[in-house]
């Protein structure tokens, strides 16, 4: 059965053949077509790609019942609703190495254009002047140049600052330590950053947190002489203070090739604004770039439909070597089932706590634990992307940690729950065995060895002589093939824990026949669905 992949803007022939050359997939090129054609078409949809002209909003996405994956042929994702995608348990790709190159040697140019005032000196030649003296402008080297946002554009242009001979300083809340010395840069907070820069560029994705951020206060922060340079997002600088500062003379001048509103209006106070370089969003405006993006983004989204290779989604927790987290990120799942069982899937608080060498992937394993705990109590789809939305949607509070390790086991997962079923709270804990293979190995303070596997028959009971004889013939009796039978008790003739793995599904009628033993106090199936 192939897969229907919607290309809601146009892509460039490199990236539409690789879609093309799967068999498995069913491109349909919507480019051309209106908004309500392509509303119609998303209802059968597993895929679309979109790059900034197509709002993927949640009135969109609505009509999408069966999507899958969203990527977006570019970096930025501000014309998708990333929120209302997550809820749907939609996967949002982008291609963030495609045009960094590009965008960097943009933002250089329009850097250039400001300093040197090549917009002006050009319309001057043109209409006869030759006035080189107020077409002066300053020399990049030794000057200092601010980088707000060091990911992938704004580390090519902090390489491009350094070859010009410009100390670079950063701003970035979210640099890895040591990342600035890498660069051979510094480092810096917001303000330091603009009170000290010659040149202040912007490289950030938009965020609630962000937008506006060179506002009226940070222009006032900025030297008289700095200029301005944004080619990241428009909503990033509020373009009505920029305007202002560039009419009262205290900026030195600015290029902006992103806005709050494209295209700009024809009426748009910026048009007329002094020193300011107007381009019409060209970032990526390069056969480079346009080929490269396309390549990225339809290979990424090919491998998520037909691979469910995730790696690059920015909606769900990243990790690098993805593969090798599989096992724990199994045992995840099958651990949140049985306390989803267990627990009746009404606790209000998880618990989720994680030794060994798998540490760098905790939020994944967050999520693999709620998709699994609330699988069995809701018929909306779930995966890693949604899963810890929801549970945030629900009232549920997810906490994670680490523990250096645990006594036994080279790998051990702890899952919690506080207040379930008449308010009771459990523990249940797994293991890799191998590093492969996963275990059930506590529940509660009981001790076993179960295979989280097919189905389980959780069994408390007191520990007295006939009860595990008593379960193995009813089970006998009703068809049943015991595949693993694991018994556990605090002390003799205390309670006791046993934990039953058959072939196929007990039957309710024996599941209730069995609560309504004088030794059972309670009875529990997980069934797996491997």
């Amino acid at each position: 059965m192939t897969k229907l992949l919607v290309l809601a803007d146009a892509l460039s022939p490199e990236g539409v053949a690789i879609l093309d050359d799967c068999a498995e997939l069913s491109v349909a090129d919507l480019s051309a077509e209106p908004r309500e054609t392509l509303k119609d078409r998303l209802g059968t949809a597993a895929g679309l790609i979109v790059r900034s002209s197509t709002q993927a909003d949640a009135d969109l996405l609505a009509s999408a019942a069966e999507l899958e994956v969203i990527g977006r042929a570019g970096v930025g994702l501000d014309n998708i609703d990333v929120e209302e995608a997550t809820r749907r348990g939609i996967a949002v790709l982008n291609a963030p190495a495609g045009n960094a190159v590009s965008t960097a040697e943009l933002a250089f140019a329009l850097l250039l254009s400001v300093a040197r005032k090549i917009v002006a000196a050009d319309r001057s030649v043109r209409s006869g002047e030759w006035d080189r003296k107020t077409l002066r402008g300053p020399q990049l080297s030794g000057k200092t140049l601010g980088v707000i946002g060091a990911g992938r554009i704004g580390t090519e242009v902090i390489r491009r600052g350094r070859a010009f001979g410009m100390k670079v300083l950063i701003f970035d809340p979210f640099l890895p330590p040591g990342r600035p010395a890498d660069l051979d840069s510094e480092s810096v907070d917001l303000e330091r950053l603009l009170r000290e820069s010659d040149f202040v560029t912007l490289h950030s994705p938009l965020t609630d947190e962000n937008r506006g951020l060179i506002g009226t206060e940070a222009l006032a922060l900025m030297k008289p002489e700095a200029i301005l340079i944004n080619a990241a997002r428009g909503g990033l600088v509020d373009e009505e203070a920029l305007g202002e500062a560039l009419h009262a003379g205290r900026l030195g001048g600015a290029a902006l090739d992103v806005y709050e509103s494209e295209p700009l209006p024809a009426d748009h106070p910026l048009r007329d604004a002094p020193g300011l370089v107007l381009t019409p969003h060209l970032g990526s405006a390069t056969p480079e770039a346009q080929r490269e993006v396309a390549i990225e983004i339809a290979t990424a989204v090919r491998d998520a439909l037909l691979n469910g290779d995730l790696r690059s989604a920015v909606n769900m927790p990243a990790i690098a070597e993805r593969a090798s987290y599989d096992p724990i990120v199994d045992l995840a799942r099958r651990l949140g089932l049985v306390l989803s069982e267990l627990t009746g899937g009404r606790a209000k608080r998880v618990d989720i706590r994680l030794a060994g060498p798998f540490g760098h992937g905790l939020r994944l394993v967050a999520a693999a634990a709620m998709e699994g705990y609330l699988s069995p109590v809701l018929a909306r789809p779930l995966n890693l992307v949604n899963s810890l939305l929801v549970a945030s949607d629900r009232g549920i509070e997810v906490r994670r940690s680490r523990s250096p390790s645990v006594a036994g086991y080279s790998t051990f997962l702890e899952v919690s729950a506080e207040g379930g079923d008449n308010g009771e709270d459990w523990s249940i804990g797994g293991a890799l065995m191998g590093e492969q293979h996963p275990r059930l190995v506590r529940v509660g303070s009981y001790h076993i060895g179960a295979v989280p596997a097919g189905h389980l028959m959780f069994v408390r009971n007191r520990d007295v002589p006939g009860v595990i004889g008593d379960i193995g013939t009813r089970l006998g009796a009703a068809g049943l093939n015991i595949a693993g039978f694991h018994q556990a008790r605090d002390s003799a003739r205390g309670d006791a824990l046993a934990v039953i793995r058959v072939d196929e599904a007990i039957p309710a009628d024996l599941l209730t026949a069995l609560r309504e033993h004088e030794a059972i106090t309670d009875v529990r199936q997980v069934s797996f669905d491997d």
